[in-house]
């Protein structure tokens, strides 16, 4: 048998694609975001200049242009849940989410998301009514999801999966517009490789004195929702408490960026969220799918969910002068990066096992792949945060590691593109 070549470590159209995302049209969306006043959830849905309405529709529009211009390539539609009876909705409301799908060529069934929210808030978290300029939170997010909807759709590249671009409505509110997408998801069936929640990413002067725009925050959950108490005891005795697939997404994330960005130093943080609080991957990681957060690493509360005023010298308030748009783009580019990384690449392999207790190597295998070139195995020690080595083992469906023993490491294994766009690692399950 012929032996496969390795696959390029990087895929030049990428760093095409991260070149492209600007600064100054994520600043402009930004200022039309916060122009609309308030985006509360709860806000005028009827006026064409103000409120969550008027946003909304703005968002649909740009999105539709978007797609025009590359031939109608977006399948762009509202999201509607009717929430009612609810501590921050008792009312009955519409919460409206924006979502456009780039259908995937070959494999139209899986998808990778971006999201940013649409809301906004002022420290009465039930205060419809006074400005909300909300321009970091999440101004920053939903433009930065209309940029990268622009950047890889401009490009005219097309993907093997969907790449999906979504505005969610209702976050602040209870995070009811990501919970109705993981809905119609699991009834539609769709196959979630990656959520990447996009929920402030322009902050770079944090209210711990700390200025930095070389870094930024990636939360994920581990081990995932729902997991089962067979599961946990399986666990217990071969490992994989930090090997959910949503922790995978992020080390994938940190990769990338290693890949693809100039200085931008991912952090992984081993939380659902920051401490205590919640954003709209939650949803997702709720209804089983892998979902990340993606944002700022320094947080200024003085900008977040306040009132817009001037206290005891201090400035309050979420306003546009706090917003970085060179630091907004970087972490543009990093979703931009991942999300065309992922739909270039195969689906991550399947039914992937491990052997070798007592023997003096560990012994993968896994289930063939459609459209993989190949297949890296990683191993890490078992204290490392990252997937640290790795080797090309072509187009087998098995592996013996050998000298490494099964007991001193981690091992994983992904399905590569002959592009070298590389799925998630898919982490083992023992061999039984």
């Amino acid at each position: 048998m012929a032996q496969v070549p390795v696959p390029p470590e990087r895929d030049v159209r990428i760093f095409d694609l991260v070149e492209a995302v600007s600064a100054a049209r994520i600043e402009q969306d930004v200022h039309t975001l916060v122009g609309f006043g308030t985006r509360h959830t709860l806000s005028d849905t009827l006026s064409p200049t103000r409120g969550i309405g008027a946003a909304r529709r703005w968002i649909k529009a740009e999105l539709d242009s978007i797609s025009a211009a590359c031939g109608y390539c977006l399948e762009v539609t509202y999201q509607h849940a009717m929430v009612a009876g609810e501590e921050r909705i008792p009312d009955s409301t519409w919460v409206v989410s924006v979502v456009a799908v780039l259908r995937g060529t070959t494999d139209p069934e899986r998808y990778v998301i971006m999201t940013g929210d649409v809301d906004s808030r002022v420290s009465d978290v039930m205060n419809a009514v006074d400005s909300s300029p909300g321009a970091n939170d999440n101004a920053s997010g939903m433009a930065g999801v209309l940029e990268a909807a622009r950047v890889i759709t401009a490009s005219g590249h097309r993907f093997p999966a969907s790449i999906v671009f979504a505005g969610l409505s209702g976050e602040e509110q209870g995070l009811y517009g990501g919970a109705r997408m993981a809905e119609i998801a699991r009834e539609e069936g769709w196959r979630i490789e990656a959520v990447l929640n996009n929920d402030m990413i322009g902050n770079i002067e944090g209210v711990d004195g700390v200025t930095d725009d070389g870094t930024a925050r990636v939360f994920s959950e581990s081990p995932p929702a729902g997991t089962t108490e067979e599961e946990l005891r399986r666990m217990r005795f071969f490992g994989g408490e930090v090997d959910g697939p949503s922790r995978q997404l992020a080390r994938y994330v940190d990769r990338i960026a290693d890949r693809y960005l100039r200085n931008l130093d991912v952090l992984m943080i081993y939380r659902l969220d920051r401490f205590g609080r919640g954003g709209h991957h939650r949803p997702f990681n709720d209804a089983g799918y892998p979902a990340v957060r993606i944002m700022e690493t320094h947080e200024n509360y003085t900008r977040q969910h306040q009132d817009v005023r001037t206290e005891d010298g201090i400035a309050y308030g979420d306003v546009i002068e706090g917003v970085d748009f060179d630091y907004a783009a970087k972490l543009t580019g990093l979703n931009v990066a991942v999300l065309a990384s992922l739909a270039w690449a195969p689906a991550p392999p399947d039914s992937v096992t491990i052997a070798g207790a007592v023997e003096p190597a560990a012994r993968l295998s896994w289930s063939p792949v459609a459209g993989a070139a190949g297949y890296n195995v990683y191993w890490r020690e078992t204290t490392s945060p990252t997937w640290d080595r790795w080797t090309w083992v072509g187009d087998a469906t098995q592996a013996t590691m050998t000298g490494l023993v099964v007991d001193n490491w981690f091992f994983g294994v992904s399905a590569v593109s002959t592009e070298g766009n590389e799925s998630v690692v898919s982490f083992p399950r023992p061999f039984r």
